[in-house]
């Protein structure tokens, strides 16, 4: 059994808002993840009836609490790998990705470049965009941490990002029913559907901007 298969397998025996947050946590770490088994079939088992009750029988399940908590737990991974880039810097972060260690958890320097590439690119914004595009969502934050980006505006972005993708997937569990297959097989649609909006949204406002200030 993988590692994904026995934390699911704990996770769905101990379904609390607890775990959620802890999940999530690790999701948003360096610690390979997938956020798709964590919040969509909590959504699913909340949406089976307004008594439906989390593993233990202590509380009912809430979908709003459900996202709110997977976005805590976000948020804790993310201020995780943006204090150590921060604290240890770029030769430490890249020869660790490149360790032994690293590779068990997924990670080469290759990952960390097209993160930080992606950060280049997109500035400060990409702490955002870049929680809904699979493959950098786990990394944006070692970028961010070794360009020492203002923590408030770190914080800011990241819990929009986190908040929207976290979102779309309690969507997924309420329309999937929980269906792990349907579920990864949506998600990244989703997500260029989702970014599309995004783009649509700041060209409009820039173009807003700029009419106005042609006008005046």
């Amino acid at each position: 059994m993988s590692f994904v298969e026995t934390i699911t397998s704990w996770y769905a025996a101990h379904m609390n808002y607890a775990s959620i947050t802890a999940l999530m946590t690790i999701e948003s770490s360096f610690i390979p993840f997938p956020s798709e088994v964590v919040i969509p079939p909590a959504v699913y088992v909340a949406s089976e009836s307004t008594s439906a009750l989390c593993a233990t029988g202590n509380y009912p399940m809430d979908v709003a609490l459900i996202v709110l908590f997977g976005t805590i737990g976000a948020m804790l991974g993310a201020v995780i790998n943006y204090l150590l880039s921060m604290w240890l810097g770029r030769p430490i972060i890249y020869k660790f990705a490149d360790s032994r260690v690293g590779h068990l958890l997924l990670l080469n320097s290759e990952k960390v470049q097209k993160a930080e590439n992606y950060f280049n690119d997109h500035g400060k914004v990409s702490t955002f965009i870049g929680r809904l595009i699979p493959g950098i969502r786990q990394l944006i934050s070692i970028p961010a941490g070794l360009a020492k980006m203002h923590f408030g505006q770190f914080m800011l972005y990241t819990f929009l990002g986190a908040f929207l993708w976290n979102t779309v997937l309690a969507l997924l569990g309420y329309i999937a029913h929980g269906q792990a297959d349907l579920i990864n097989q949506y998600s990244h649609e989703l997500s260029i559907i989702i970014l599309a909006l995004v783009g649509v949204v700041v060209v409009y406002y820039v173009g807003k901007m700029v009419y106005k200030k042609i006008k005046k």
